[in-house]
C-alpha cells in the first residue's frame, strides 16, 4: 500500500513535468518549432528522472499492466487541470465521460485486488 502510494505520487509528479513538455508549447503558438523542441527535451529530462523510479518502486506492487493503466488514469487527471487552467480550454461533458470510463478501466484493472494495488 505505502509503495502503492508513493507510486501514484511520483507518478503525478512525473505527469505535471510530461504534460508541460507536450503541451507547454501550444500556448505560445509564435515560438519557434526547434525552441518548442528543445525546451520540451529539457523538460521531459526531469520527467524521466520521476517516471524511472515510480516504476521500479511501483512494479515491487503492481503489475506492469496496474501500472501502465494508473499512469494514464493520473495522465489525464492532470492534463485536465492543465488544458483548463494554462491553456483555457473548456471541460464538455463528453470529456467528463471519457475520463470516467478511463476510470471505470483503472477499477477494471485492479479487480478483484483491493484498490489500490
Amino acid at each position: 500500500m505505502k509503495e502503492t502510494l508513493i507510486t501514484a505520487g511520483l507518478l503525478l509528479l512525473s505527469n505535471l513535468f510530461m504534460i508541460i513538455a507536450w503541451y507547454g508549447h501550444l500556448k505560445y503558438k509564435t515560438a519557434p518549432i526547434f525552441l518548442a523542441i528543445i525546451a520540451s527535451w529539457g523538460i521531459a529530462f526531469f520527467e524521466y528522472c520521476i517516471q524511472v523510479p515510480a516504476n521500479r518502486i511501483g512494479y515491487r506492487s503492481c503489475s506492469a499492466y496496474q501500472l501502465k493503466i494508473m499512469q494514464e488514469c493520473i495522465t489525464i487527471m492532470v492534463f485536465m487541470v492543465f488544458a483548463w487552467l494554462f491553456l483555457s480550454e473548456g471541460l464538455t461533458w463528453r470529456y467528463v465521460i471519457a475520463f470516467l470510463l478511463i476510470i471505470l478501466a483503472v477499477l477494471v484493472a485492479f479487480w478483484p485486488q483491493k484498490i489500490p494495488c
